[in-house]
């Protein structure tokens, strides 16, 4: 095997690693510090931003579920999890997960990551809600450590000061970089004693808070997480403010409840449908797609069980690949931007053939 599937392979392949911690941060959170091998250090470097795939086997049920890391650049590899009303893995983890405990993790993916050069200066703001504020603590924390003359602006939505995640490490922030680092928290059920932070980060929220708090014209690269209605009416707003889409990067916690179509042994069987090439690891696999039906990725998971994907919702990215040949169609593309879209990439798991021949490449990414 060449050099460059070895080292795909290793980004595609789940490995069981122990679990060193698991903190409460709220009532209904958890982070989860995850022990990293000396043999896999290299496999798990992560960017700050970026997201890893958990697997919990149990009783011959598998649940698999994005996390983003919330760590610094260089730090240990960490995620936080809060439980979710119906949520199987989030209510594992926040109630029976243990030190000690394996849990089978991919290497980590994403681009919702900031080049950080230490001899720029750049104005950075990020705007969150609740979860979405995992993938912001790495950026930020890491953006003011690795960029000593840049800024910082966090713009941070909860129902209540109780449900803040990672409270006392935001703080820890601000007193670590007084000059640097601006935090705003706001409060949709709790009166903060100040009217402009109080309520929902919706569109009239954030145009008040620009005027009032963050001229845009001070941002050099704006970071946004939440869910996808807020995210969507805030890239908005930003962008009628004059704000260069180029400058706005998102990450989803969420976009809607989809349960993806299951594939069976019929979908590659021989009959009508597109010839679909999977490129994985090195290695070529042909199978046969429906032009409507499953996706792509459920598919390809029937003889390449190794495809690697975490939430089948668009919104991860995990299973991201590049189309060589051929055209699909995608249900959604939440986790692409419009320049991924134009290179040619697209995600497996939202994806169907439209022409009679597919190439996807999940190696080329």
């Amino acid at each position: 095997m060449s050099a460059v599937a070895e080292a795909s392979g290793a980004r595609h392949a789940l490995h069981p690693l122990r679990v060193a911690a698991v903190e409460p941060l709220t009532d209904d959170s958890v982070a989860i510090t995850i022990e990293v091998p000396d043999e896999l250090r290299e496999t798990f470097e992560f960017q700050p931003g970026q997201h890893v795939a958990i697997v919990r086997r149990a009783g011959g049920d598998e649940l698999r579920r994005s996390y983003s890391i919330c760590a610094p650049v260089g730090g240990p590899l960490r995620v936080a999890v809060k439980l979710l009303p119906e949520g199987r893995f989030s209510r594992y983890a926040c109630s029976e997960l243990k030190p000690g405990d394996t849990l089978e993790v991919l290497p980590p993916v994403g681009r919702f990551t900031p080049a950080l050069d230490p001899a720029r200066t750049r104005h950075y703001a990020a705007i969150a809600a609740g979860s979405g504020i995992a993938p912001v603590m790495s950026i930020t924390s890491s953006a003011l450590d690795v960029e000593p003359s840049s800024r910082f602006t966090l713009i941070y939505g909860n129902r209540t000061t109780s449900s803040i995640m990672f409270l006392e490490e935001l703080e820890d922030l601000k007193d670590r970089y007084p000059d640097r680092f601006q935090l705003v928290h706001v409060l949709s059920r709790e009166n903060p004693g100040v009217e402009l932070l109080a309520g929902r980060i919706d569109r009239a929220k954030l145009t008040r808070i620009l005027e009032l708090l963050l001229p845009p014209e001070t941002i050099d690269e704006w970071f946004l997480c939440g869910p996808l209605q807020m995210i969507e009416e805030i890239r908005t707003t930003l962008t009628d403010k004059g704000v260069a889409m180029s400058t706005i990067h998102r990450e989803l916690f969420h976009a809607e409840d989809m349960t993806p179509a299951v594939a069976t042994s019929e979908v590659i069987a021989e009959g009508t449908g597109a010839a679909v090439d999977v490129i994985l690891d090195g290695r070529r696999s042909t199978l046969t797609v429906p032009h409507d039906g499953v996706s792509i990725l459920e598919a390809a998971l029937l003889v390449r069980p190794d495809a690697p994907f975490a939430c089948k919702g668009g919104v991860c990215g995990t299973c991201r690949c590049r189309l060589l040949e051929g055209q699909v169609r995608m249900d959604h593309a939440y986790a692409l931007e419009d320049d991924e879209l134009a290179d040619g990439l697209v995600l497996a798991c939202q994806s169907h053939p439209v022409t009679d021949t597919v190439v996807l490449d999940f190696d080329a990414v």
